[in-house]
């Protein structure tokens, strides 16, 4: 059965903000240091079928903040490769932020806050336990129970969290300001 291009639990309307743990790495160990640290082969899959999960239910960013770290950067080409037709535009925009490898929610609230007013759909690829973390402090009383509960323990690698606001611009965001929807792993 093909999916519709937007599914109704993610409007195309307002602002919708993708919180992405990066897939999974490569074991720490070693004298490699953490933000050294590469994706592992099970990793790279993942990226890929989070790209092609985004994809499929309308997610494309606008623009996309990335970690610094290797992982997330290498997760960001993967899946980047997979957004299909990029929704329409020739490439896709993004930025790596060397604030987003230890930012803390406040940290990932000011960039937020930091986004120019065009930008329908913002992805965030970061690390937890600060991309959950955000989900849950945005979250307002509308929001999906099962994603709640699962943004508040934390999320595994690969795991995104779709928020949306109906009319707040990105500078108006804060705590409990945005419906969290959904929490998707690609299989």
């Amino acid at each position: 059965m093909k999916q519709p291009k937007h599914p109704a639990d993610v409007p195309e309307k307002g602002r919708r903000l993708v919180l992405l743990r990066h897939a999974k790495a490569e074991p720490a160990a070693g004298p490699v240091p953490d933000v050294d640290r590469a994706l592992a082969l099970n990793g790279r899959k993942q990226a890929g079928r989070v790209g092609m999960a985004l994809t499929s239910v309308g997610l494309v960013p606008d623009l996309t903040l990335v970690s610094s770290a290797l992982r997330t950067r290498q997760t960001w080409e993967l899946a980047r490769a997979h957004l299909g037709n990029h929704g329409g535009r020739s490439h896709l925009d993004f930025e790596v932020r060397d604030e987003l490898y230890a930012a803390s929610v406040g940290d990932v609230l000011e960039l937020l806050r930091s986004v120019a007013p065009e930008v329908k759909t913002l992805l965030i690829i970061g690390h937890e336990p600060t991309m959950a973390a955000t989900a849950a402090y945005l979250a307002d009383k509308s929001s999906d129970d099962a994603a709640l509960a699962q943004v508040r323990v934390g999320v595994p690698t690969a795991t995104y969290s779709v928020l949306h606001a109906a009319k707040q611009p990105w500078s108006e965001w804060t705590k409990k300001s945005a419906t969290l929807l959904r929490v998707g792993r690609p299989s």
